[in-house]
């Protein structure tokens, strides 16, 4: 097993470990505790202590490398080492404490300026969306590929809303979709969005700004299986500062390039 190989199931590893953790605050979720972070933002108990598992678990492993996570985010000081690990501990904190079940855990690794591997687990439906760069994508294991579509009326395309932006920056884009005879879908995981795009199961996904920890494992098991996406993380600073999305099956992503730019 190669060096990269190694980091790739150690990411599955953590994930899983860190959503049957999550999974044990999801069947209780009258105790958990929950604080506002800003309009329609918000972080639980269950978000900083999954955090906390991943975090030592990579400090453990892989000491030489950076850690850069949704709910530790303002202490990040930039990568150092060999690279640095993107972590979102629970993307869809809105549907987890509302009880439903479209939430992830998503661990991404980023060296030299790319993304080397990705990973999204759900742990309500035990399953795992891993890519390494140049060796494709699986689910549960098993190769996985993206919509063979050659039209935007031929799938669902998901889009996220951001209160970073103006509201006119997704309304724009979705009623241009449905002018074009698209249908939108949103789960309120953006992780998970992207991993379905991934999987196949829907053709594409637009959000007009998102976070590196939202965004990052997303991409690379978009692009390892076969589908395309925008240059998400085109700097170092992009980390900090986020960036839009814009994913899809190959035969639509010009397509909705166009969409959204208003093409």
């Amino acid at each position: 097993m190669t060096a990269d190989s190694q980091r790739l199931q150690f990411a599955c590893d953590v994930a899983r470990d860190a959503g049957t953790l999550a999974l044990e605050y999801f069947s209780n979720l009258s105790s958990l505790t929950v604080r506002s972070k800003g309009v329609q933002d918000m972080a639980t108990e269950a978000d900083v202590n999954s955090e906390a598992l991943i975090r030592a678990a990579i400090a453990s492993a892989y000491p030489e490398d950076s850690f850069l996570g949704e709910e530790s985010s303002d202490s990040f000081a930039g990568s150092k080492g060999a690279g640095t690990w993107i972590v979102d501990p629970i993307d869809g904190t809105q549907p987890f404490v509302s009880g439903m079940r479209t939430w992830c855990i998503s661990i991404a690794y980023f060296r030299g300026g790319e993304l080397e591997l990705g990973v999204v687990y759900d742990p309500s439906l035990d399953e795992m969306f891993a890519a390494q760069a140049g060796c494709g994508a699986t689910l549960n294991g098993r190769p996985m590929q993206v919509a063979q579509v050659t039209s935007l009326d031929q799938g669902l395309v998901s889009m996220g809303y951001s209160t970073r932006v103006t509201p006119e920056a997704t309304l724009e884009p979705l009623s241009r979709l449905l002018h074009a005879d698209g249908m939108f879908h949103r789960s309120g995981s953006g992780a998970l969005s992207l991993a379905y795009v991934a999987a196949g199961r829907l053709i594409g996904y637009y959000e007009p700004h998102m976070c590196a920890w939202d965004l990052s494992a997303g991409a690379i098991l978009v692009r390892e299986a076969g589908g395309r996406t925008n240059d998400c993380l085109p700097n170092e600073q992009a980390l900090i500062d986020g960036s839009p999305m814009l994913a899809a099956a190959s035969g639509v992503f010009d397509a909705l390039s166009g969409v959204v730019a208003g093409n």
